[in-house]
């Protein structure tokens, strides 16, 4: 992994980059005036060639769409998109994210907790040859009910992934556009993009960033994404690890499964012949002949998963890299 700190100075191979910034926004109408000016200043300041801020508003109800065309209608870079209903965070990063244009995509949250003063930084990492630059909130200001089920959810989606970012909640993240070539968003699976983008081949990178208290709105983290997480976590690595073998998932599923019930079986076997008691009355006998049944149902599902994958899944085009070549004469 990528060392988080590095110098703010943005290198020169920046200016071929240009950038698109996606926010989605669900009733955050007071922070955007703000938030937009910060974005147009700091790309000002530092030179970064923006190509457009977009901003999703994903079935907001606070009058945060009316403030959405206000911005866009005197400031030209800004793009609105709107959502007629709230379908949730990944689906607005979704949608906005192929709108986008521009090489680098820098998505963040629009309560302000996120520093616009950040983007030179990203660029400047992505510009070193990442693909995924994440941000990591190594001072966060939440309250603990906050914190401390983020800080365990994190802990344990590094050590089951193997992927060692310290903050897969952050919503602060750049990327080059082709990363988005083979993944799609929806349910919680915004949280996991450098999982899915490492899992391609991508390369991935941390980035410390400051982190600031909420000042308007309020929060959407809870328990309940907290719980979706953990599911979509499960289906990460199951689109990482098994996409192109997932024979090796069912088989080996299926084998412990119908191993267990073989030894079972063998146990039974052995005290029906040795010592000569009845085993048709037991309902382990029943068990021990469920999961030879269910463990060959799965390497069988397993097998004809391998075929319809053979025939369906070419390699993705996000894992092809291009040599250039040179004009003739060269």
């Amino acid at each position: 992994m990528n060392a988080p700190l590095r110098s703010h100075a943005v290198p020169a191979a920046t200016a071929a980059l240009d950038l698109a910034v996606v926010i989605p926004i669900k009733d955050e109408a007071g922070t955007l005036d703000e938030l937009t000016r910060r974005i147009l200043a700091v790309c000002a300041e530092h030179s970064l060639p923006l190509r457009e801020v977009i901003l999703v508003d994903d079935g907001s109800t606070d009058g945060s769409w009316a403030e959405i065309e206000r911005l866009a209608a005197e400031r030209p870079k800004l793009r609105g998109l709107r959502l007629r209903r709230n379908f949730g965070k990944a689906t607005a990063l979704d949608l906005g994210i192929r709108e986008a244009q521009a090489a680098v995509v820098v998505t963040m949250d629009a309560d302000l907790q996120d520093d616009p003063a950040e983007l030179p930084r990203f660029m400047a990492e992505i510009a070193t040859g990442l693909d995924v630059v994440s941000g990591w909130k190594q001072i966060r200001h939440d309250p603990a009910h906050k914190t401390l089920p983020s800080r365990l959810f994190n802990l344990v989606t590094a050590k089951v992934s193997g992927v060692p970012l310290h903050d897969f909640n952050c919503g602060f993240k750049a990327y080059r556009r082709e990363v988005f070539t083979d993944i799609r968003l929806y349910g919680e699976l915004h949280r996991f993009v450098p999982l899915l983008a490492h899992g391609l081949g991508f390369e991935v990178g941390e980035l410390v960033v400051t982190h600031h208290p909420r000042r308007h709105g309020k929060s959407k983290y809870g328990l309940q994404r907290l719980l979706r997480g953990a599911v979509d976590l499960l289906t990460v690595l199951t689109i990482t690890r098994y996409d192109q073998r997932p024979g090796h998932l069912f088989g080996g599923a299926g084998v412990a499964i119908g191993a267990a019930g073989a030894l079972i079986l063998f146990y039974l076997f052995c005290l029906k012949v040795f010592a000569g008691e009845l085993i048709g009355h037991r309902p382990l006998l029943q068990l021990a002949i469920l999961l030879v049944i269910v463990g060959v149902q799965t390497v069988l599902f397993g097998m004809l998963a391998e075929l319809i994958n053979a025939r369906t899944r070419p390699v993705e085009s996000g894992n092809l890299i291009r040599a250039r070549t040179g004009g003739p004469g060269e």
